[in-house]
């Protein structure tokens, strides 16, 4: 298993790599698009839906979420207007980590609300990628710098909980996540986060905005890493899919971005960077 992970790892991060410095802001958006269907599909499993037609509807509904949100994209309005309900909605997720209990049923009313809740999550990560590679002061550096800020994330957390792991984060939602994870994760995240604040010139209240936008966005991402171990425990499944050898589905790689690009984008817009 371990062997196929790194195999994976080493080739997608070159291609995503490449994608994110290379491609212009359409292909990146039609990309990014193409990513966030595969995910879908996938959440159709975690709603769950019947069958492979209301799978094949429910991406039909998100990819025209998407177009809309592309013709959207340029209005400040619409953005923040995304963000805000997305901060308010992962607020929420703080709090529904701690009654895993909640929504666990398998009514039509709790399976709409999932669906529903895929839908805000998948466009709103969506959106959040696009806008920030569209950004002018080098945008697809900014997304890279995501990306890398939630992979060192998800190495200092495994590594630190396996060193040191004892005190459980959520045993009954994720049991071998750890707050010494959480704390490893911190710490790695902080070191890239002040060495890539130094390569930019940051200094003052810029580099202590973007500190704490960096570790606030940190903190989210294990947010959204429990919402889908979350989902996952309430209907008994283990992986989202098997479309990664050794990794799993498509949303268990992506599960921290849902949490992690809204918030990062909300945040550099706060400390207005």
């Amino acid at each position: 298993m371990l062997k196929q992970r790194l195999i994976s790892a080493l080739i997608m991060i070159p291609l995503v790599v490449l994608a994110v410095l290379k491609l212009d802001v359409s292909w990146f958006a039609l990309l990014m698009a193409a990513a966030m269907l595969l995910a879908a599909w996938e959440w159709g499993g975690l709603v769950p839906l019947p069958g492979r037609a209301a799978r094949l509807a429910y991406l039909v509904f998100t990819l025209a979420l998407i177009a809309l949100s592309w013709r959207a994209a340029r209005s400040e309005v619409f953005v923040d207007t995304v963000l805000w309900m997305a901060m308010a909605w992962w607020m929420f997720v703080l709090f529904w980590i701690t009654r895993p209990t909640l929504g666990g049923g398998r009514s039509g009313r709790q399976s709409l609300a999932r669906a529903v809740l895929g839908w805000g999550l998948l466009t709103s990560t969506w959106l959040s990628l696009v806008v920030l590679h569209s950004r002018p002061d080098q945008g697809p550096h900014w997304v890279l710098y995501l990306l890398v800020l939630v992979w060192v994330a998800d190495s200092g957390a495994f590594f630190a909980g396996r060193q040191f792991g004892r005190t459980k984060l959520a045993p009954r939602v994720s049991p071998g996540k750890t707050w010494e994870g959480v704390f490893g994760a911190l710490v790695a995240c902080s070191l890239f986060a002040f060495g890539y604040a130094h390569f930019i010139e940051l200094q003052g209240l810029a580099l202590t905005g973007f500190m704490l936008v960096s570790l606030v966005t940190v903190l989210f991402s294990v947010a959204g890493d429990l919402l889908e171990s979350l989902l996952k425990r309430q209907l008994g499944i283990k992986d989202s899919g098997t479309m990664i050898p050794g990794h799993g589905g498509i949303l268990d790689r992506v599960d921290s971005l849902f949490a992690a690009a809204p918030v990062f984008l909300f945040g550099l817009r706060w400390v207005e960077l």
